[in-house]
């Protein structure tokens, strides 16, 4: 069964999120790991200075995750007959990387899914601090985020932005792969083109690239002279397409997308799913 975590802060937007991955899912088997970590303000175990919690307040903020976690097992997506979902709650103490770091390793979670907002869902901000720090420290599986406005609905197409620079592998492709093979989405390759010709070695991770997605429908398109964030945009937007995917190469390919000034630049056109793959080399 696929190990998919969801995590939750018990906001509209994490729980628009869960509805969408249970959604996406419907016809998999799979095992949901719903995760809410909690911690204590002004509390850090790296710092000597700073006070240890009391037995008081640690009963106190797991009291109330534990009676949030009710309420949120008693949501209709939960509760529809489904045969092929288990779901497993979780309530961890700790700081919110920290506990997701530690669950992917110990159950071998295969895709993490999460708002793009949290709990005190800030209009102007598109993609929230915890979702990019997912979304860029998490490097051993594939992370999705689902802005608060969108509703599961089955993606038309998957664009997919490439300088033909990576040395593809089939399984940092997989979970593109896979969505695209469930959705029926066809993978639209984008490439930005800046007035030179593919090198020997883009010629050959194109051809790569090919043999690993020859299970999919995909297309290939290619602007001209513009900036990768321009470009994606334009793409995405001219075309209404409901789902990007990138690979994230840490420092480089990530920073030029999600970038502040890119993110401004979107404001709310960002209303896809975003998935992040990631070189497994860094």
């Amino acid at each position: 069964m696929k190990k998919i975590c969801i995590p939750t802060d018990f906001s509209v937007n994490s729980q628009n999120a869960i509805e969408y991955a249970i959604k996406l899912y419907k016809k998999e088997p799979c095992e949901f790991f719903i995760l809410h970590s909690y911690y204590l303000p002004g509390y850090s175990k790296d710092n000597r200075f700073s006070p240890e919690p009391t037995i008081e307040k640690l009963n106190e903020v797991r009291a109330q995750a534990e009676k949030n976690m009710e309420v949120l097992k008693t949501r209709a997506c939960f509760n529809e007959t489904n045969s092929k979902h288990t779901f497993h709650f979780l309530n961890e103490f700790g700081p919110f990387y920290e506990a997701l770091k530690k669950l992917i390793e110990r159950v071998d979670i295969a895709l993490v899914i999460m708002g793009t907002r949290g709990e005190t869902d800030n209009k102007n901000v598109i993609i929230g601090s915890n979702a990019v720090n997912v979304m860029e420290k998490v490097r051993n599986c594939p992370v999705m985020v689902i802005p608060s406005n969108v509703s599961y609905i089955t993606p038309n197409e998957i664009v997919f932005p490439t300088s033909f620079k990576t040395h593809y592998k089939q399984r940092e492709l997989a979970t593109l792969i896979e969505i695209s093979n469930l959705t029926h989405a066809p993978i639209r390759i984008l490439h930005i083109k800046k007035g030179k010709n593919l090198n020997e070695k883009q010629v050959e991770n194109k051809a790569l690239l090919n043999e690993i997605l020859a299970g999919t429908t995909f297309t290939y398109h290619t602007l001209f002279n513009l900036n990768l964030q321009e470009g994606v945009r334009c793409f995405a937007q001219s075309r209404e397409s409901e789902m990007i995917a990138f690979i994230n190469k840490k420092h480089k390919f990530f920073d030029s997308i999600f970038s502040r000034p890119m993110v401004k630049d979107l404001g709310d056109h960002i209303d896809v799913p975003v998935l992040a793959l990631h070189d497994l080399r860094n």
